[in-house]
C-alpha cells in the first residue's frame, strides 16, 4: 500500500503529461503531492522530513514552472532534492560526525558503526548519481524524454532501496533486548 501511495503523484503526473502538456501535468503533480501528504499525515499523524522537503520543492518549483511557463524548474527539482540530500548526509557525517541514517533507523536496526558509515557513504554516492543523471537528462534531452526517464528511471531508486535492504539484513545484528528462546520466561 505504501509503494502505491509513494508512486501516486508521479503516476498521475505521467498520465497527465501523456494527455496534456508539462504545465497541466505539473499542476496535477502539485495537487497529487498535497493529497499524498495529507493522506500520509492522516495515516502516520506526521510527515517524514523527506516528505516535507519533497512537498515544498514540488510546490515551489511547480509554481515557478507554471508562473514563468518554463519547464526547466520542474525538471531540475529532482536534481536539487538529491543534491540537498547528498549535502545533508555529507555534512552530518563529516562535519557533525553524526550518522544521519543511524539516527533515523538505529532504533529499528542494529549495525556496527563501520556498517552505518558504509551505508551513509553509499547513500551519498547514490544521491550524487541521481542528481547528476537527472541534470544530464533534463539538460540534454527533450521534455518528453525527461518525463519518460522519470518513469523508467524509477528502477534506480527501487534497485538501490532493495540493495540497501539486503545490505542491512546481511549485516544487522540482533538487538540485546529482543526475546530469544534462552531468555524467555
Amino acid at each position: 500500500m505504501k509503494i502505491i501511495l509513494d508512486l501516486f503523484p508521479i503516476l498521475l503526473f505521467f498520465a497527465a503529461y501523456k494527455f496534456t502538456s508539462i504545465y497541466e501535468a505539473t499542476a496535477v503533480l502539485m495537487a497529487a503531492t498535497v493529497v499524498q501528504s495529507l493522506w500520509m499525515y492522516k495515516i502516520d499523524g506526521k510527515l517524514a522530513t523527506m516528505q516535507k522537503a519533497s512537498l515544498v520543492l514540488i510546490l515551489v518549483f511547480g509554481s515557478l514552472t507554471l508562473f514563468f511557463q518554463d519547464d526547466r524548474f520542474i525538471k531540475f527539482k529532482p536534481t536539487l532534492l538529491y543534491s540537498c540530500m547528498a549535502l545533508g548526509l555529507l555534512i552530518s557525517q563529516f562535519v557533525f560526525k553524526k550518522n544521519f541514517l543511524k539516527s533515523m533507523l538505529g532504533a529499528q536496526v542494529e549495525l556496527e558503526d563501520s556498517k552505518w558509515h558504509s551505508l551513509s557513504i553509499s547513500w551519498i554516492l547514490y544521491c550524487i548519481f541521481m542528481a547528476s543523471i537527472n541534470a544530464y537528462v533534463a539538460s540534454y534531452y527533450s521534455t518528453e524524454e525527461w518525463v519518460d526517464f522519470k518513469i523508467w528511471g524509477y528502477i534506480f531508486p527501487l534497485t538501490f532501496i532493495v540493495g540497501t535492504g539486503i545490505y542491512i539484513a546481511k549485516n544487522a545484528t540482533q538487538k540485546d533486548d529482543a526475546p530469544t528462546p534462552e531468555n524467555k520466561e
